[in-house]
């Protein structure tokens, strides 16, 4: 494997708490060119703070594919 993506978080609708409410996301992604991980805060129902999570992990594959 030459690229690996990681994701996890509370996609909601519960399990939040204030020091990690609903939407909040890390996602990871080691490549040769080094490893990066990310925090995000999305908004939405479960759907679309999965949708956003899975949107941004590509991003970040493809710009570590670019590097």
């Amino acid at each position: 494997v030459d690229i690996a993506v990681s994701a996890t978080g509370v996609a909601g609708p519960t399990g939040g708490t204030p020091q990690i409410p609903v939407g909040t996301v890390f996602i990871g992604c080691a490549a040769p060119g080094g490893t990066r991980v990310e925090q995000y805060r999305f908004e939405g129902d479960r759907q679309s703070v999965r949708r956003q999570t899975v949107a941004c992990a590509l991003k970040m594959m493809i710009q570590s594919i670019d590097a």
